[in-house]
């Protein structure tokens, strides 16, 4: 039953690699500096090695905004963002995977009366707006910069075209590893909380956890997407908004892996705030938007006239119902698991905040559960019911 619960997180996995590839090699296939397969292979193999190796820091910040705490509900949750995806990506349109789990997780909140955490939905939703913003003032300070070495300098055309061929790999590598290490946590995020895997150590020495063994399940699946699914979606993100030249290619590429690793660095994070500066937020941003938003930049830069406003109005619509169709089926969904086929979404979690002096105090039962709390100043003190009818319960007490 576990190995079933988890196929939706396979699913999810499937249909990011199938869109999300798009926004690493979309541009080296589109401009023809790079065949598919040989980019779907090399996407492949960094993806699964940024996701191991650095995956786990973006995932906190998902966790925050809805703790989900049944595998019934991580299996919808995922399971939901992944149909999300999957209908944006029969439309061609390079969807945000990153909107479709957090709306997923807000509709489970809805179902389960699970708060949500206002302040992470509004870190993430900030990081959304900035992402695009930000890739595109990437994009537009390294293509002034490239361009400006290859006027000044005696590169011949044959010499320019190998060194471009060899940055768009370099930097599809980059951006390869970063989206696996910034995007895994909305493929296998939510299985962490209630990951049925034990810790194991290979060759005595090496031990394999249970988070990194989701993530490596997970960059399985992403890399499965790649090949499979991913070279409709490429060729719209490399043609459909703006006809980029290699140059130009190399650059929007490299700026959008530069953001993912921004957001998803957690040596970065540490490094900044030892030296009294504002931390990253670790948010799993918009690979889509930060590749759209690096377009942009150059297409802004060498002429508005020349940029299908078409194409960028019907990705923009993409990304604004995604995390309304996501929170949808996610809620009907979860509806029908629990009430129909009576697998456990959630466990009723008995808890809610109190204004110092304010005195609140409510009751809100759901199935099986109770939803009740009380709160005196900062103090947050919350049970979890496993069932309503004694068969276990867990409290807890906690500050903020």
């Amino acid at each position: 039953m576990t190995v079933f619960f988890l196929m939706s997180g396979v699913f999810l996995g499937w249909s990011l690699g199938a869109n999300d590839a798009a926004n690493v090699f979309g541009t080296a296939v589109g401009t023809r500096m790079l065949r598919f397969r040989v980019a779907a292979v090399y996407c492949s193999i960094f993806i699964i090695l940024g996701a191991m190796v650095s995956g786990g820091g973006a995932a906190h910040t998902l966790g925050k905004l809805g703790a989900i705490n049944a595998i019934g509900g991580a299996f919808v949750v995922a399971m939901s963002a992944g149909i999300s995806v999957y209908l944006m990506t029969l439309l061609h349109n390079p969807v945000s995977t990153s909107q479709a789990i957090v709306g997923a997780i807000i509709g489970w909140n809805l179902f389960s009366g699970n708060p949500t955490d206002y302040t992470s939905l509004t870190r993430i939703v900030i990081t959304w707006v900035a992402c695009p913003i930000l890739s595109g003032i990437i994009a537009v300070i390294l293509y002034v910069f490239i361009t400006f070495m290859i006027r000044h300098t005696r590169i011949n055309m044959f010499q320019q075209d190998s060194l471009t061929r060899s940055g768009l790999i370099l930097a599809g590598i980059f951006g390869s590893y970063a989206l696996g290490a910034n995007n895994i946590a909305n493929v296998m995020g939510v299985f962490i909380p209630v990951a049925p895997f034990p810790d194991v150590m290979l060759f005595g020495c090496i031990r394999f956890s249970s988070t990194q063994q989701l993530f490596f399940v997970g960059g399985i699946a992403i890399a499965a997407g790649v090949i499979t699914y991913s070279r409709r979606v490429m060729m719209t993100v490399g043609r459909g908004i703006f006809e980029l030249t290699p140059v130009a290619a190399f650059v929007v590429v490299t700026a959008q892996g530069l953001v993912l690793f921004i957001f998803a660095s957690q040596r970065l994070s540490d490094l900044l705030v030892s030296h009294g500066l504002p931390a990253i937020p670790l948010v799993p941003v918009s690979s889509s938007q930060a590749i759209v938003g690096a377009v942009m930049g150059i297409a802004f830069l060498k002429g508005i006239r020349a940029i299908q406003w078409k194409t960028i109005g019907r990705i923009a619509a993409g990304w604004a119902v995604t995390p309304l169709i996501a929170a949808v089926i996610c809620f009907v969904s979860l509806f029908f698991m629990q009430n129909v086929f009576e697998v456990q979404t959630y466990k009723p979690v008995a808890c809610i905040q109190d204004t110092q002096g304010s005195g609140v105090h409510g009751s809100d039962v759901q199935g099986s559960g109770v939803h009740s709390s009380e709160v005196h100043g900062s103090e947050v003190h919350c049970s979890e019911v496993q069932g309503f009818n004694d068969q276990g319960l867990d409290s807890c007490a906690g500050r903020d």
